[in-house]
């Protein structure tokens, strides 16, 4: 195995419910006026692996623009991968077809950032959170008949916080938080299995997204569903994830427990990020000694060679140029990629390196530990 080829984000579970391996996601560049050719590509996804068993919660985190969304986007297959596999319940949906997708879709749902651009405003709370029991029933599902699923309409609503005379009701006629408790009905009417959050409570007052979380904790218990959560606010994710996977420039650079995640950050930019997250107290948020990220990401239609991180890390060499880093196992649980980490010993960096999961570099000195 390669020095350079990603391993899976690993979960606890033998038969896991979701299984991504080397998943990349380019999208073509294209000029011309009579004939279209293709110039580039933007790198949204790069060999990203990852793992989610039943009744987990995966957090992913990361920049605006780091691939979050398009990786959930093409779990759920509303965007074809470039190359890698996608297995649901072990089975290969990578490029299913759509009558092949009618199984997967009852099971996989999908709720989105914006609960106002991802309800139709011309139709009314019942239409809309009972239009995927209608689609169902259209391709085979005769398990409800009209009036059965009326009554399912109204018994969501009450499930995700709403009242069942609200199914008259049209999308602007409700509040943010409001509007995303009857996209999640939506994603709850067709009993799935996995739903994937696409930065659900973002565009939420803070308030207004602790309750968000709270009903997504609760039916998560209730329901036994899996999420993966996709944010970019670290101390939101922190609440309803297991473990926690970072992304940086279409790649995962780190991925452990979430509470490891917390204690012991070992990439740079997971640092970075958790230094980002205020603490109330003012005196105690200015003292503490942050890590910094300077500069903006780097284009994603060229990203730099060896490690993607290395243009805005304080800690980067010519090796980190040269080189990219393999996600190395640490005690914990934990994966990161970086020549360079911190939080461990020089002992733990060497165990890594020696290890199956991640070869050392042939000819490479091994690098100190932070």
């Amino acid at each position: 195995m390669s020095a350079t080829e990603p391993q899976p984000v690993e979960s606890q579970a033998t038969a896991p419910l979701l299984d991504v391996e080397h998943l990349v996601v380019h999208f073509p560049i294209k000029r011309g006026v009579l004939f279209d050719r293709t110039v580039g590509c933007v790198h949204a996804v790069s060999d990203v692996s990852l793992t989610l068993a039943e009744g987990e919660t995966l957090g992913i985190v990361g920049e605006s623009g780091c691939g979050k969304t398009t990786l959930v986007r093409a779990i759920a297959r509303l965007v074809d991968a470039t190359d890698g596999t996608i297995r649901f319940r072990g089975e290969d949906i990578t490029h299913a077809g759509r009558r092949a997708l009618v199984p997967v879709r009852r099971e996989l749902q999908m709720v989105f950032q914006d609960p106002q651009a991802s309800l139709n405003p011309r139709k009314r709370v019942g239409q809309i959170v009972g239009a995927p029991l209608r689609l169902q029933r259209g391709n085979g599902d005769g398990e409800r008949n009209g009036r059965g699923a009326a009554a399912r309409v109204r018994e969501l609503l009450e499930r995700v916080g709403l009242h069942a005379e609200h199914v008259n009701r049209f999308p602007h006629e409700f509040s943010g938080g409001q509007r995303q408790r009857i996209g999640i009905a939506r994603a709850l009417s067709t009993d799935p299995h996995l739903i994937l959050l696409d930065e659900p409570v973002s565009a939420l007052d803070v308030s207004v997204q602790a309750q968000v979380v709270n009903l997504l904790d609760d039916l998560q218990d209730e329901l036994r569903l899996s999420y993966v959560f996709v944010a970019h606010d670290l101390s939101v994710v922190r609440h309803v994830s297991d473990r926690i996977a970072v992304m940086y420039l279409g790649k995962i650079v780190e991925s452990s427990p979430a509470e490891e995640l917390y204690v012991k950050p070992i990439h740079p930019y997971t640092a970075a990020l958790l230094d980002a997250i205020p603490i109330p107290d003012p005196k105690e948020n200015r003292a503490r000694e942050r890590h910094v990220v300077r500069g903006e990401p780097p284009n994603p239609i060229d990203p730099p060679s060896g490690c993607r991180f290395r243009t805005r890390c304080p800690r980067a060499t010519e090796l980190c140029a040269r080189v990219e880093p393999p996600l190395a196992e640490y005690p914990g649980g934990h994966l990161a990629a970086c020549h360079h980490p911190l939080n461990v010993s020089e002992d733990e960096v060497a165990a890594a390196a020696r290890s199956p999961l991640s070869p050392a570099t042939a000819g490479e000195e091994l690098p100190a530990a932070g």
